[in-house]
C-alpha cells in the first residue's frame, strides 16, 4: 500500500528535500507540492493525498488555516503532519486545534520522517498524549474560560476516560487506574471520538482542557 504524500513549505529548497527523502521509500509517493496554506488545501481537495506534510509559518495563508481547511475535508479524510522547528510552540498548538494529527521537527531523519508517515496514515497519533498535553498545559490558562458545554452528554466514565487522555495516560495505564479492561477503554475512547466529532486522540485532549474538563 503507497501512501501519497503532498508537501506544503513555502521554501522550495526544503520542499524539493522532504520530496527526495520520501520519495526513497518504496512504499511513499510524493503527489504534490504547495508553497502556502490555501494551495496546499487546494491540492488536497483536488489530489486527496493520505498525508499533508505542513509547515505552520508560512507568508499568505499559514499552515493553521491550511490545516482547518484541509481538516475538513471528508469521504476520504486527509491527515495532516505539522513540521515546525520547536516542539513546544504556539503554532504546533494552534495547528492541533486546527486538526491535526502529529507533529514532526524540521531536523527529523530521513527514516524517522517516513515512519512519521506512515503512522499517521495508519491513523495513529504521532507522539506520545503527553507531549500533547505539555503544549496544551503551556497555551491554555489553567483556569479556562467558560467554553460552551459539550454538545452531547457524555457519561460519569467517559468523562473519567477523556480527563486521563488528557493528563497523558495511555489506553493500559487508563485501564489500571480505572479498573477496566484495555478492550473497554479503547471502545469508551472510540465512543469518545464519535460523540464529539473529534479526528483522534489529539483532539480528545484539546477538547478536554479547553472545556475545563482534565480539573473537573
Amino acid at each position: 500500500m503507497v501512501t501519497r504524500v503532498l508537501v506544503v513549505d513555502d521554501q522550495a529548497v526544503v520542499r524539493a528535500g522532504f520530496r527526495v527523502v520520501l520519495g526513497g521509500a518504496d512504499d511513499i509517493e510524493v503527489v504534490g507540492e504547495a508553497a502556502d496554506g490555501a494551495d496546499g488545501a487546494e491540492q488536497a481537495e483536488r489530489l486527496r493525498p493520505d498525508v499533508v506534510l505542513m509547515d505552520v509559518r508560512m507568508p499568505g495563508t499559514d499552515g493553521i488555516e491550511g490545516t482547518r481547511r484541509i481538516a475538513a475535508l471528508t469521504d476520504p479524510p486527509v491527515r495532516v503532519l505539522v513540521c515546525t522547528t520547536f516542539d513546544l510552540d504556539r503554532h504546533v498548538y494552534d495547528a492541533l486545534r486546527a486538526g491535526a494529527s502529529g507533529f514532526v521537527l524540521k531536523d527529523v531523519t530521513p527514516e524517522d520522517l517516513q515512519v512519521a508517515v506512515r503512522t499517521i496514515r495508519a491513523g495513529h497519533s504521532l507522539f506520545a498524549p503527553s507531549v500533547t498535553s505539555r503544549l496544551v498545559d503551556q497555551f491554555v490558562p489553567s483556569e479556562p474560560e467558560p467554553s460552551p458545554p459539550p454538545r452531547v452528554a457524555l457519561t460519569d466514565r467517559e468523562r473519567d476516560v477523556l480527563g486521563l487522555v488528557a493528563a497523558g495516560l495511555s489506553n493500559a495505564e487508563i485501564a489500571d487506574k480505572l479498573f477496566l479492561g484495555a478492550t473497554t477503554v479503547k471502545t469508551h475512547v472510540s465512543h469518545l471520538l464519535t460523540k464529539l466529532e473529534l479526528r483522534d486522540r489529539v483532539q480528545l485532549v484539546v477538547f478536554a482542557y479547553e472545556h475545563g474538563l482534565l480539573h473537573g
